[in-house]
């Protein structure tokens, strides 16, 4: 085998010469392998002829989907028909040298088309194997089809988004997904580094379930004794939370005293500050419906950006945004979160990159995510 044409170039990064098949659709599974390439993993994205049902999803950009795009960075892309004797046997021949194989395929269906981890450990002892499913691998609920927004609201996310008396509302943003991703991305290099020490790999199991409740550990705690309706909302209440100005909402969390007496010093309450009735973070969610109109009106008196400014690095707080206003944030392009891409068919844009810093090894620079098979024919020939 020959990869030379698919090394990375330029800076190495932590993961720099380990080699990923990633074989997962959606979010989950492929953002977790980008988060791998950030750190200089060469990742080979390996799609069936129709393509990752991603690329179907509708987008306002017409040569490509906006969110497969946005989930698969800096990876080669290639397209094979398990199905077809010909195709598995050029999937086996890219995991004979391969160091991590992520798929997320529902249980029972990667053995179907002989890809289990036991049939393909027996291959390569060495290959680091992550299954992301809706799920787990046991259980009554093993063989069911796992979305991000079915999980939010099976476990209890969307109940406590909901303002209460009123109907669970969903988190939009594909929270689950995304911290599954993130879940990918350690669990295969924390296998990656204990293949180390005794030279075997093993099979990493993610589900967007274990995701969920994850997110949730602060409020997946009962002690004996406990009614079930015991309250479980980790939100502090009172005056933290987003309120209107002369224009704009802004966002503040002052539960320390020292940002408290800052914030009430900044608006003016000075009576506020003084009173013992607002001198814990409890009073004050207690007689909440005392701050909020004090607090509010003199909010009025500028717009977000201009309080924004006003309480500098005193007040914890953000004026609301759109996600447009990243791109040219100063703070996102101090820290060069944006980079400049080259697609061959959307043709340049700028896209998030680098969710991780290395000081010494920051690795190569990113690219844009490939088009439905693009480097099919070279990756063939490399494999053989």
């Amino acid at each position: 085998m020959s990869f030379a044409t698919f090394e990375r170039k330029g800076p190495a990064g932590p993961l720099s010469g380990v080699r990923v098949l990633d074989l997962s659709a959606y979010i989950a599974g492929p953002y977790g392998c980008s988060l791998l390439a950030d750190q200089g993993a060469e990742v080979i994205k390996i799609e069936p002829p129709a393509g990752d049902n991603l690329r179907k999803y509708p987008s306002t950009l017409e040569a490509e989907s906006r969110a497969f795009i946005g989930v698969n960075r800096s990876k080669w892309g290639m397209v094979l028909d398990l199905k077809q004797e010909s195709d598995h046997a050029a999937l086996m021949r890219l995991v004979r040298e391969a160091d991590v194989l992520v798929h997320n395929f529902r249980p029972g269906v990667p053995q179907r088309l002989g890809i289990g981890f036991e049939q393909l450990s027996a291959i390569n002892p060495r290959l680091v194997y992550c299954s992301v499913t809706g799920y787990g691998d046991k259980g009554p609920l093993r063989a069911k089809a796992g979305y991000d927004q079915v999980l939010q609201t099976m476990t209890g996310m969307c109940a406590m988004q909901g303002k209460a008396g009123g109907p669970p509302e969903i988190l939009y943003g594909s929270v689950v997904d995304y911290y599954a991703s993130a879940l990918v991305a350690a669990g295969v290099s924390s296998a990656l580094y204990e293949r180390e020490r005794s030279g075997l790999g093993q099979h990493v199991g993610v589900s967007l379930l274990r995701a969920a409740l994850t997110m949730q550990s602060a409020r997946l705690v009962w002690a004996d004794g406990e009614p079930r309706d015991v309250g479980r909302d980790m939100r502090s209440g009172g005056i933290t939370g987003l309120h209107p100005t002369r224009q704009g909402h802004i966002y503040l969390s002052a539960n320390t005293q020292h940002f408290w007496a800052a914030l009430c010093r900044k608006t003016g309450l000075h009576d506020v500050a003084a009173n013992e009735r607002y001198d814990s973070v409890r009073k004050r969610a207690q007689h909440r419906d005392e701050l909020i109109p004090r607090l509010r009106g003199a909010l009025s008196e500028h717009t977000a950006l201009e309080w924004e400014a006003i309480f500098g690095e005193e007040v914890p707080c953000a004026a609301a945004r759109h996600v447009e206003d990243m791109f040219d944030h100063p703070q996102v392009q101090a820290e060069e979160m944006i980079a400049e891409f080259a697609h061959p068919t959307l043709g340049s844009y700028r896209g998030f990159t680098r969710a991780l810093e290395f000081g010494r090894t920051p690795g190569p620079e990113p690219f844009a995510a490939p088009v439905l098979g693009q480097h099919t024919e070279a990756l063939r020939t490399a494999a053989d």
